[in-house]
Parts: structure tokens; sequence; C-alpha cells
């Protein structure tokens, strides 16, 4: 039987790096919403009545249609969402798609976590896939996160 690689939280390339540390906050976050919406059916689909990472979403979103910043609010929507990972228990794409959430809305507070919905959601992809299709999945997932990110910035 042909077995997964191991999945490492350090895949973000040069590129992405570059083209990450180059982009202002704002559009960091709709990508970080984007990136984790793709995911967050996995999560909605195993416990529909948990709305903790939907909600994180939700509150990035309002951030930037308000542009109010309340960080209380923002800090608390991110740790319900990795506690609803915690409440997950074993490593399962919901898991991974409940910290996607619980990292988009700290990117209100500091853009780097725009990496985590990003990252988590190559997680999330690779558990659900099959072992022989889990790196090729992961590969397709980061190449729409990195076209979508040149998108949002106009390809800077």
């Amino acid at each position: 039987m042909l077995g997964k690689s191991k999945f490492s939280l350090n895949h973000a390339d040069e590129e992405m790096r570059t083209l990450v540390n180059n982009t202002d906050q704002k559009t960091l976050a709709v990508w970080a919403i984007e990136c984790a919406e793709r995911v967050l059916p996995y999560f909605e689909k195993s416990f529909p009545e948990d709305n903790r990472p939907r909600r994180a979403i939700e509150i990035l979103k309002k951030w930037l249609e308000t542009g109010e910043f309340n960080m209380t609010v923002i800090r608390q929507a991110s740790l319900d969402s990795h506690s609803a990972a915690r409440d997950v228990g074993e490593d399962s794409p919901a898991r991974s798609a409940a910290r996607a959430a619980g990292q988009a809305v700290a990117t209100a507070h500091v853009s780097g976590h725009a990496y985590g919905p990003a990252i988590y959601a190559q997680q999330a992809i690779y558990r659900a896939s099959a072992p022989a299709d889990a790196d090729a999945a992961v590969a397709k997932e980061r190449d729409w996160q990195y076209r979508r990110l040149l998108e949002l910035t106009d390809g800077r």
C-alpha cells in the first residue's frame, strides 16, 4: 500500500513568501478568507452545529468592511476557532479547516498570519486526499493560492 509522505507546515516557497511580504494587509485578509473558505466545508460538514470557524471568517470580513479593529473580538474569534480545532481531536481535514479560519481572522492583527490559512488549507486537502493523490492535490492548491494572490495584487 502506498502511503503519504509526511505533511509539513513549512511549504511556503520563496516566490510566495516574497509576494506575501509585498502585499498590503487588507489584500492579505481577502486572500486569507478565500483560502480558509475553500476548506471550511470539511469542518462544517462534520460539525454543522459549530459555527466558531465560520464566525472567525465573518469577523474578518466585518473588519474589512468597516475598518473597525477590536483586538478583544479578533483574538477571541481566533481562539474560539482554534478551540473548535482542538475539539475535533484527531488530525483531520476538519481540524485543519478550523485552524485555517482561526489564522485567517488573526490577519486583521498581524498580516503575517495570512500564511496560516494557506498552509492549513493545504494540510486539510492533504488529509482529505487519497494517499496516491495527496501530494498532487496539495501542489494544485498551492498553485491556486499563488495565482489568486497574484490576481488580488494585480500581478505586482
